[in-house]
């Protein structure tokens, strides 16, 4: 369905009759578990931080000489972690001739009622699902920039860039290639037609994204191609420098996933009852499937119900509840203290942390814009995990 831009009038946005139904997905699980829009904490400044200190290493026989003198002092150095607030903004403006003419119907013209009274409210709130839509994938896919000045605008980090040190990658790694036009070059490639993609550095290039799947197509000697979707359209990636890794095709098992949780663990992480697994669809549908094969597959306890639909995954390492989260990569698999992450808004005085206001008038129209500055802290980094590089493809069958 088209979206419009600008005013919004009885020539551009329709009535229609009929019970009206939302056919995007606005779930925001990860925002909404840890505060929303409206929840989280204040900052003052753009800028904001948070401070982390390790012990020293331990060792065993720590000891000393009977009657030593005092050993010299040893003391810990903080380190602080800053991410940054990003500007979210969108316009609303709907025609005094369009919020009066509600009774002016398109489509077919029945004795339905048309069910959307008040148009301008109708807008915002659809304005309100996109925005937390957004705040979502920033504080998944984000990646932190602070501009000099006001001709770039700032960009919070997000939980993905912030993992570090418990990262696992399963993909097969194919570096530093040159691409032109739609074909990238490597020499002696192992790709195929239809193997599965994912770029960890697009370059130059503005036509392809580091947080999406694509496709091996159009593979030749020394070269190949990427599609959005498998046997597709080859996509014009331009003149660039690529790096991307070859999704895994082995199903996942219980020690695939055991392997993050230990360093998860190893590391310091986990260790309370907000530990949680972070998954798209396709890697619920793995994990799923990979405790059913480790523990014998599922008994049937009723002739007319069948299935795995996993909740809650009780390892060596803790107990994880399962966050079902459309936004996650289809390749990527997470482990997060959620009691880590933090909404952080700069607040406008009077007016609170996201909100809407009438803007100026300029003609026979009325205008609101949604306003918040918001970001994510993720706390301690060690408290959370990532395995990228698994399969996408129906290897759980």
């Amino acid at each position: 369905m088209a979206g419009i831009t600008g005013q919004g009038t009885t020539y551009n946005l329709p009535n229609y009759v009929g019970e009206l139904f939302n056919v995007s997905p606005s779930e925001t699980p990860i925002l909404s578990v840890i505060g929303g829009l409206t929840g989280g904490e204040e900052v003052k400044s753009t800028e904001f931080e948070w401070q982390e200190e390790d012990l020293r290493d331990s060792t065993p026989n720590r000891s000393r000489l009977e009657g030593a003198n005092a050993q010299d002092s040893d003391q810990r150095v903080r380190r602080n972690v800053k991410n940054v607030v990003e500007i979210h903004q969108e316009t609303v403006e709907v025609s005094y001739t369009k919020q009066a003419a509600t009774g002016q119907h398109s489509g077919v013209n029945n004795d339905q009622s048309n069910p959307v009274i008040n148009e301008m409210d109708h807008q915002l709130v659809s304005a309100l699902k996109s925005k937390a839509v957004d705040v979502e994938l920033s504080f998944i896919l984000g990646r932190k920039y602070v501009p000099t000045n006001n001709t770039e605008a700032r960009k919070t980090g997000g939980l993905i860039e912030a993992i570090s040190t418990n990262v696992i990658d399963l993909g097969e790694a194919h570096d530093e290639l040159s691409a032109a036009t739609d074909t990238i070059t490597e020499a002696t490639t192992t790709m195929k037609d239809g193997d599965a993609v994912r770029f960890t550095d697009v370059g130059a290039s503005t036509a392809i994204s580091t947080d999406t799947v694509y496709y091996v197509v159009g593979k030749t000697t020394g070269a190949f191609k990427v599609s959005a979707s498998k046997g597709g359209t080859a996509i014009t990636i331009g003149t660039a420098t690529v790096s991307l890794r070859k999704l895994s095709t082995a199903g996942p098992t219980k020690d695939t996933y055991d392997e993050l949780f230990e360093k998860v663990f190893q590391s310091g992480g986990l260790g309370n009852d907000t530990a949680t697994i972070v998954v798209g669809p396709k890697q619920k549908r793995n994990l799923s499937t990979a405790y059913a094969k480790a523990f014998g597959q599922y008994q049937e306890e009723s002739r007319t119900v069948g299935g795995v639909n996993l909740q809650t995954v009780m390892s060596d390492f803790g107990t994880f509840n399962i966050l079902l989260d459309r936004w996650v990569p289809a390749d990527a698999f997470i482990v997060s203290t959620l009691s880590q992450l933090k909404p952080k808004f700069l607040v406008t005085p009077g007016k609170g942390h996201f909100f809407e206001e009438e803007l100026a008038k300029i003609g026979a129209s009325d205008r609101v814009q949604v306003y918040g500055e918001v970001g994510l802290e993720w706390g301690n980094e060690r408290a959370h995990g990532i395995i990228r590089g698994l399969p996408v493809a129906p290897v759980w069958a």
